[in-house]
């Protein structure tokens, strides 16, 4: 019997995945246009980077990256509190309910978002004040609308209205979008509609809620930029005022820039967790975080190292007197 040798096929087949060069083709020309985007912010003197340094955490700076996050949780939990009101009258029985929810969704997603800001900015030229009282009746007191409407009120009642009308849609799509039999099942068990919608409803439709939820929020964070036209000073607004007056464009700009990606970068980590969190149900296993993969492929490297692999890739050879 022939013993086996090297060049006997006992070894299990290897699978050799496709090349692709022109992937490598692709990321080569990416790396050098990268290199030259890099090259370009270090070397050319109009992005003025001590300018930008010292702007930076200014504080009249930071004073309107404050501003500009509290019209954003402001707008948020106002938007989103209305938003739950309208998409249950939406879902409601009640006809009427329907019909007032859609027109007032319909007309604040129709007019843009700068004329909603103009209008309630301008409320008072309609109604020097505001009275409280019996409708059409006698009224127990009035407030100048001024007073009751100044432009930090005007903007948080601009962007609140205005993102209303998109969080009901989202929040009303999500709970579409959980199946009725199991709505079904639990009126048959006896469960009662409001531990219902608790325990079954809520957890399906935040998995769709929650990515167009946060979406909306960030696209609001980055659209207070817009109420720079009622002179409030959030970040945009004190970087033009400052570039203003010292003519310092381009660095300026690049301090509002880099605070609304830091910002947009911290809502986006909190919006990929909580996301995990409701998505538990819905998969076994989760996938792993980007710090878990990462940490699992450090380990993999120093494994690597610590164990190098033999050059030869075939197996041991038996001897020739053990062949029977």
């Amino acid at each position: 019997m022939v013993p086996p040798t090297a060049s006997t096929s006992l070894d299990e087949p290897r699978v050799v995945p496709v090349r692709h060069p022109w992937r490598w083709v692709g990321v080569a020309v990416v790396l050098v246009l990268l290199a030259q985007f890099v090259h370009g912010l270090a070397t050319n003197p109009g992005w003025d980077w001590e300018t930008f340094a010292k702007y930076f955490a200014a504080e009249s700076i930071l004073a309107a990256l404050w501003t500009t996050i509290k019209l954003t949780v402001y707008g948020t939990l106002l938007g989103f509190g209305l938003g739950v009101v309208i998409a249950a009258m939406r879902l409601s029985k009640s006809p009427f309910l329907q019909v007032i929810s859609w027109g007032y969704v319909w007309a604040f997603r129709s007019i843009p978002l700068i004329v909603q800001l103009l209008f309630w900015f301008n409320i008072a030229y309609l109604y020097q004040t505001l009275q409280f009282g019996v409708p059409f009746g006698p009224g127990f007191f009035s407030v100048n609308t001024n007073d009751l409407f100044g432009p930090l009120g005007a903007a948080v009642l601009g962007l609140a209205l205005h993102q209303a009308a998109y969080a009901a849609e989202i929040i009303r799509g999500g709970i579409v979008s959980v199946d009725a039999g199991q709505l079904e099942a639990a009126a048959a068990l006896g469960i009662p509609r409001l531990r219902q919608f608790r325990r079954i409803v809520l957890p399906q439709a935040m998995r769709s809620i929650l990515p167009n939820a946060a979406n909306e929020v960030i696209s609001l964070f980055k659209g207070t930029s817009i109420v720079s036209v009622m002179a409030i000073p959030e970040l945009f607004y004190q970087a033009q005022v400052i570039y203003g007056r010292n003519g310092r464009v381009v660095p300026l700009l690049m301090v509002a820039t880099v605070w609304y990606i830091i910002l947009t970068t911290i809502l986006s980590v909190v919006q990929y967790y909580v996301e995990r969190h409701y998505a538990k149900g819905a998969s076994r296993t989760l996938p792993p975080t980007p710090l878990q993969r990462i940490t699992r492929g450090w380990a993999r490297v120093r494994r690597a190292a610590a164990h190098p692999p033999s050059r030869t890739g075939t197996r041991p050879v038996a001897p020739a007197g053990d062949a029977r």
